[in-house]
């Protein structure tokens, strides 16, 4: 078994899905168009929804591919998501089941992910501009933290955030959150052993033991992705493996970035390291305990540093 983007998989890997029949098929009150995206568990397809007329977006599950649990958890993915309403999550319209797969549809985004921004801007010819601009950045994490603020007071945590699931929309270059594909209803009964869920770059150092977690968590992960935001390269220690990786996060009493944000970006200000310090504290009562506190602090940088 191997941990992929949150769930753990079994039996065959969704690359090998041959999917090409469900082109031309109906899905709920949609019509398949093409194949969009794979994740570590899901499908995504462009469909056309036949009742609005309008293009959406379908995500399926196979079912060969799953647990029952991993099977409840897609579940949860979609009524958590479902009964959010905010401008940068992204809407799910409805969830369902076939014999072959579960899925739900939602929103079709016309845009790449802050993971392609960021990769992009790497690549830039010009050593100052291998990161995404402080200003720019700031603006970014106002909506995310946003949405993460306004997810959490409806008692849901995404428990994945990173920059693979945020999409900058063309249009408007709003960033909107999507696949809460580990989030869970923290009022939902559930006594069952849980699941080492996240990415481990990204994951808060309770969520690797397990532990319970809150909006915390996601807290963590977003001022690890702001980080990565800011700078060409995350100053993380050499090491062997994944593995080290998440055992370093749970036993080291120091930060485990080996560098400053103002020392890899000289347009940054070293009231800036303070910021994404208190974000990735190790432990949870010492960070920012709410997204409004975190917006809050980036407010206070851009009147004292960015107008």
């Amino acid at each position: 078994m191997t941990l992929a983007a949150g769930f753990i998989v079994t039996m065959e890997s969704i690359a090998t899905i041959n999917v090409d029949h469900l082109i031309g098929n109906q899905i709920g009150s949609s019509t398949i168009i093409r194949e969009l995206a794979r994740g570590g568990m899901s499908i995504i397809f462009v469909a056309f929804q036949r009742t609005l007329k309008r293009q959406i977006a379908v995500k399926i599950l196979p079912k060969k591919l799953i647990t029952a649990k991993t099977a409840a958890l897609f579940q949860q993915e979609a009524e958590s998501a479902a009964i959010l309403y905010h401008p940068n999550i992204i809407p799910i319209y409805e969830v369902g089941e076939t014999d072959d797969f579960l899925f739900f549809t939602m929103q079709l985004v016309a845009g790449d992910t802050l993971s392609h921004l960021i990769r992009k801007a790497g690549k830039n010819i010009i050593p100052s501009r291998r990161f995404i601009p402080v200003d720019r950045s700031v603006k970014l994490m106002f909506q995310i933290l946003d949405a993460l603020d306004y997810a959490h007071s409806q008692d849901i945590i995404h428990r994945d955030i990173k920059p693979g699931n945020i999409l900058l929309d063309n249009m408007t270059n709003r960033p909107v959150v999507t696949d809460f594909g580990i989030a869970k209803v923290l009022r939902s009964e559930d006594d069952s052993k849980p699941i080492i869920q996240g990415t481990p770059v990204y994951m808060a150092p309770e969520q690797i033991l397990n532990r319970e977690v809150d909006g915390r968590a996601d807290i963590y992960a977003a001022g690890v992705m702001f980080f990565q935001m800011l700078v060409e390269k995350l100053p993380l220690p050499r090491l062997k493996s994944t593995i080290a990786l998440l055992k370093l996060k749970v036993k080291s009493r120091e930060s485990i970035f080996t560098q400053k944000p103002s020392e890899l970006n000289p347009s940054i200000h070293p009231d800036m390291d303070d910021i994404i310090v208190k974000a990735t504290e190790k432990d949870p009562d010492s960070r920012y305990q709410t997204g409004r506190e975190f917006i809050k602090a980036l407010e206070g940088y851009m009147k004292n540093h960015l107008n």
